[in-house]
């Protein structure tokens, strides 16, 4: 007796393997020899400044990109990752039944980061959304910083600057950013219907997500365990700006101002900084400025008080007719040749009794050769030198209506 011959076994469907590497360095190094090779590693000029810049649905990024491209001086349009996504090179690598992976959206962004309208800065919008992202902004910061090292001591240094990285959150708490996900979409319904009745302006786009409480508390989940996770991960590496959003628009940006304030040491070159640095901030300057004013004028009167009577005198009785009739300019240049300022002490008396008095004085004194005499036989012109103080005295002008 022969054994019956088993049946095959049905084959089981498998899913399709994910194929994508996962792995960053090896992604990285494939589109940094790719870079190399296309455009030449002397060419590779990336921005000195980059923002990575991620705001909760709801917490005013739109509005607040553009105050910190206008801050930070920062010409070129943010780039937008998602729309990066939309791009030629995307829809190209689509229709060929291509991927757009972690290796692609790299690729594609540190090419949109070379060309030349982003040298003086680029915000990046939707970047870095995933482990691997990540990891590859690492590295491209790891190369930039090569490539300064390298060309330091070349002509080509002044293309390869100190690298800054910031990340900044504009953050709301989850119940915020629902309500102002859907205050936005009454908003924009009572705008449409207007533009329909009237058939003035333009319609605002209607999304979803305005309109359905659980579409917009997904909205907040997927910007927390995507953009939020991805940019917090960074905060140990790169300059890191958390921005309370839920509070008033001109206290946010007052926020944004205070975090993103010129910082030299930071920017500039270290040997450019160790220069500079013995010079004082303006800011160390006026810190106790009206403390250290204040104690001033009370020496003045106590050590010198007939020069500095004498000082406001001058001041009451021949310059403040002047400046009142400069009320509406706020603005008058007065000249003087009283021999009472040839003492150096009453200069700086005038200086702090107008700023005591909520006004900007200057000084500058001009000599002003005055010919006297001219000997016939040897052609010489004897002179006499004159001094004229020139004051400039600034203050807020009055605000006149006109018309």
């Amino acid at each position: 007796m022969h054994p019956t011959p088993a049946e095959p076994s049905p084959v089981k469907s498998t899913a399709p393997a994910d194929l994508e590497i996962k792995d960053a360095q090896i992604i990285f190094s494939q589109v940094w020899k790719e870079l190399e090779d296309e455009y030449g590693r002397e060419k590779l000029r990336f921005p000195k400044e980059l923002i990575l810049l991620g705001g909760a649905p709801g917490a005013g990024k739109g509005t607040n990109t553009d105050f910190i491209r206008k801050l930070r001086g920062i010409t070129a349009e943010p780039i937008v990752v998602s729309a990066l996504l939309d791009s030629p090179e995307a829809k190209k690598l689509k229709s060929q039944g291509g991927m757009v992976g972690d290796r692609e959206v790299v690729s594609i962004l540190i090419r949109k980061l070379l060309e030349p309208e982003q040298q003086n800065g680029a915000i990046l919008d939707g970047f870095p959304r995933t482990k691997v992202q990540v990891e590859c902004l690492k590295l491209l910061f790891d190369e930039m910083m090569r490539l300064r090292r390298d060309f330091s001591e070349t002509p080509e240094a002044f293309h390869f600057k100190q690298p800054i990285f910031h990340i900044m959150v504009l953050f709301v708490d989850e119940s915020e950013s629902i309500a102002r996900q859907l205050k936005r979409g009454q908003e924009v319904l009572a705008h449409n219907e207007e533009v329909r009745r009237s058939g003035l302006g333009e319609l605002w786009e209607e999304r979803a997500t305005d309109f359905d409480p659980a579409l917009a508390r997904n909205r907040y989940k997927v910007f927390k365990e995507k953009t939020y996770d991805a940019l917090v991960s960074l905060k140990e590496i790169f300059h890191y700006h958390f921005i309370n959003a839920q509070a008033s628009l001109e206290r946010v940006q007052e926020n944004i101002v205070r975090e993103l304030e010129y910082q030299s040491s930071l920017e500039l070159d270290p040997r450019t900084f160790d220069l500079l640095r013995k010079l004082p901030l303006a800011s160390e300057i006026v810190r106790h400025a009206r403390q250290d004013l204040v104690r001033r004028l009370d020496s003045y009167k106590v050590e010198k008080p007939d020069l500095m009577n004498a000082v406001v005198t001058f001041i009451e009785e021949k310059m403040m007719p002047i400046i009142v009739r400069h009320a509406i300019s706020g603005r008058a240049d007065i000249n003087s040749e009283d021999a009472l300022f040839h003492d150096p002490q009453a200069l700086a008396i005038l200086i702090d009794v107008f700023s005591e008095r909520g006004f900007h004085a200057t000084v500058d004194l001009h000599h002003i050769e005055i010919p006297e005499k001219f000997d016939l036989q040897t052609g010489q012109i004897q002179c006499r030198k004159k001094k004229v103080f020139r004051f400039g005295i600034r203050f807020k002008g009055s605000e006149i209506r006109r018309g």
